[in-house]
């Protein structure tokens, strides 16, 4: 199987072709980036399309990052991925960003637990964490700095995610060992293409995770007997 894989969630736009049965993607790349994913996003994916041996008709699924994360940016990639599945006629399949920062280290062969946190502002942070085996101990939630160090305990946690730095930070006051694996501000998207090809389409809806309200809320428009006065 050949898959397809989007990430627009965070401060980057990446994509990347993965098959199945290879340990290397058959093509890759990646632009850090605030702001713009909307513009730069299938040009990009125009481009490593191009290197492909058989283009977009080789393709036999669609991964993209479904969130927690940027709220346009999520849309961006949701949208995009789902209009590629559906021109193909195949599946287009969700990946957590929170898992895609998990997964490399949940391949290492290491005991002890194993955390994803990605900064949400305001000192908070998108978390999960998971114990041996993968066994999901704290599903993905929102959550101040302070009450994920409490989850995590007093043991050692390997941590990746933008939020790993504020998770080590706060977790000292409280006498935790965070070992910060990866602060990357973006998963890895050839973790993002292993989960896809992982994925089963009926458990795993392209569909956003956003976990929290917008930040900016519309604003109240006037009445119009406020506007008369």
């Amino acid at each position: 199987m050949r898959i397809l894989a989007l990430d627009t969630a965070l401060p980057a736009v990446s994509v990347c072709v993965l098959d199945s049965d290879a340990r290397l993607p058959v093509a890759r790349e990646s632009v850090a980036m605030e702001k713009g994913h909307a513009e730069a996003l299938m040009p990009l994916v125009s481009e490593l399309m191009a290197k492909v041996e058989g283009g977009f008709g080789s393709i036999d699924r669609v991964a993209v990052t479904v969130g927690p994360g940027s709220f346009t940016g999520i849309r961006i990639g949701v949208a995009a991925a789902r209009g590629i599945a559906l021109a193909r006629g195949v599946d287009a399949v969700g990946v957590s960003t929170l898992a895609a920062f998990a997964a490399p280290l949940l391949a290492e062969d290491s005991e002890g637990i194993v955390a994803a946190a990605i900064d949400a502002r305001h000192g908070h942070v998108f978390f999960t964490a998971y114990g041996p085996a993968g066994r999901i101990l704290t599903s993905p939630r929102i959550l101040a700095l302070r009450d994920a160090c409490r989850l995590l305990g007093g043991g050692r946690v390997r941590v990746a995610g933008s939020g790993a730095l504020l998770l080590r930070e706060e977790a000292a006051a409280y006498g935790g060992d965070v070992v910060v694996v990866d602060a990357s501000p973006a998963p890895d998207i050839v973790a993002v293409a292993r989960l896809g090809l992982a994925a089963d389409p009926s458990n795993a809806p392209a569909r956003p995770i956003y976990l929290k309200a917008p930040d900016v809320k519309p604003g109240v428009r006037p009445s119009l007997s406020h506007v008369a006065s």
